[in-house]
């Protein structure tokens, strides 16, 4: 029995953070004229912030016991004051800071990547302050889009779009809320109201039907290369967009659709539109708001089950409708197939609807490649040294034939009978 004494412990370390005496960085908060310079110490913060961590370990001590030093500009002086008391402590104190200031703080603790208060704290104002938040919906839905690990707004886009507009009447009293009987100068007055929402708005994930009744009546509070462009990607699934940065559909969260360490719900959302064949040929699928008509059950997770032919048909055997993810060993690459049969007991064998696709990484999808098999005959392979193997080489993992290690050591990605390759290079595959 371990009996743990927290308390003592933590005002020590906040006794270390008031001494003079034994720190070894110093930090640089805020920008002129609000700025102030903070005293720590080096192990401390490596341990407590990842973020800290990676600029402190480029700055060490020079050989001459110079301190290390980091600047902070884009936080306030008196917001570090507070998260250094938790780094340091373990505590946060609700009393005496008003909503603003707990906003600020989780801004700050994201950016910091102190997951545990980020955590704390975006649940404290979900379940206590939610009017606050809607009544301050422009700088919440801003700063909240510009960090890293808060939680996505779980919301349909075009309800976003719905809220932003019915906050932006609640500005303008004085405008009718039917945009048809709106002069140009009641545009301009509600663009300018909306400036710092608009451009957050991921038009793009709407449907045909939502952009036609809800954003066409306000196309003058955008830009004409924006609506030109969303126009375009509606009627003309081939045009070019002249954005390059256009954000993803909204990270709303569905539980147990899948189960992965490689590939996120949006991949999971297009394999998904793929197997159905909807808006296949569609280069804007991915934009469009995550498609879920099935659940992805995990039955082989290499890192866990191991990398072995065995093992594959051990627990994929006989099963249909397989997806493979696969991901290619120090790259962000992903590569995969989809099985609509089973995996059985014949060398090669027909399948007319299987596909093979990949990814360049599962956060830029506007570069992924479906192709579907050429050679029917040849769709799939099975023997009991090849794992998930599709045409004769286009997507195999497999070990040699006869090897004792008994691991995937011959992969092989080489366009042979599916309509496209999925690599730029023939070399062979190493998987993790």
């Amino acid at each position: 029995m371990s009996i743990q004494f927290f308390s003592k412990l933590s005002q020590n370390f906040i006794e270390l953070l008031e001494d003079d005496e034994y720190y070894d960085v110093t930090i640089e908060v805020g920008e002129d004229p609000n700025v102030k310079i903070f005293r720590a110490h080096i192990g401390i913060l490596c341990y407590r912030s990842q973020y800290l961590r990676r600029h402190l370990t480029s700055n060490k001590k020079n050989n001459d016991n110079a301190l290390a030093h980091i600047k902070l500009s884009n936080i306030l002086p008196d917001t570090f004051q507070i998260i250094l008391k938790y780094i340091y402590g373990g505590i946060f104190s609700l009393d005496g800071n008003d909503t603003l200031d707990i906003f600020k703080v989780l801004i700050a603790a994201d950016m910091l990547l102190l997951n545990e208060l980020v955590d704390y704290l975006q649940k404290y104002l979900i379940e206590n302050k939610i009017e606050w938040m809607e009544q301050n919906f422009e700088l919440t839905h801003r700063l909240s889009f510009q960090t890293n690990n808060l939680d996505d707004l779980q919301m349909k886009e075009i309800e976003v779009w719905e809220c932003v507009l019915k906050w932006g009447l609640a500005q303008n009293q004085t405008l009718i809320p039917d945009p048809d009987t709106w002069t140009v100068d009641d545009f301009k007055m509600m663009e300018n109201t909306l400036r710092n929402c608009l451009p957050l708005i991921r038009f793009f994930s709407l449907s045909s039907k939502e952009f036609l009744h809800k954003v066409s009546p306000y196309k003058k509070l955008l830009s004409h290369q924006i609506y030109k462009d969303l126009l375009n990607s509606y009627m003309d699934p081939d045009s070019e967009l002249n954005n390059n940065n256009i954000p993803l559909p909204r990270n709303l969260k569905f539980d147990g659709i899948i189960d992965s360490k490689i590939v996120n719900l949006n991949i999971a959302s297009i394999v998904s539109r793929w197997i159905d064949k909807v808006d296949v040929n569609n280069k804007f699928t991915y934009l469009r708001t995550l498609y879920f008509p099935y659940k992805f059950k995990l039955l082989l997770r290499g890192s866990q089950h191991g990398f072995s032919p065995k093992k594959f048909h051990e627990l994929c055997d006989n099963i249909p409708n397989t997806v493979t993810f696969i991901k290619v060993k120090g790259t962000e690459e992903i590569l995969g197939g989809y099985n609509p049969s089973i995996w059985k007991s014949s060398d090669c064998y027909s399948q007319s609807c299987s596909f093979i696709f990949s990814f360049k990484n599962k956060d830029k999808l506007d570069n992924s490649i479906l192709s579907h098999v050429n050679n029917m005959d040849n769709a799939l392979y099975y023997s009991e040294w090849r794992g998930p193997s599709f045409g004769a080489s286009d997507l195999n993992l497999m070990m040699n034939f006869g090897s004792k290690a008994n691991q995937y050591d011959y992969n092989k990605c080489k366009q042979t009978n599916y309509e496209k390759k999925i690599r730029d290079t023939e070399v062979s595959l190493n998987i993790s």
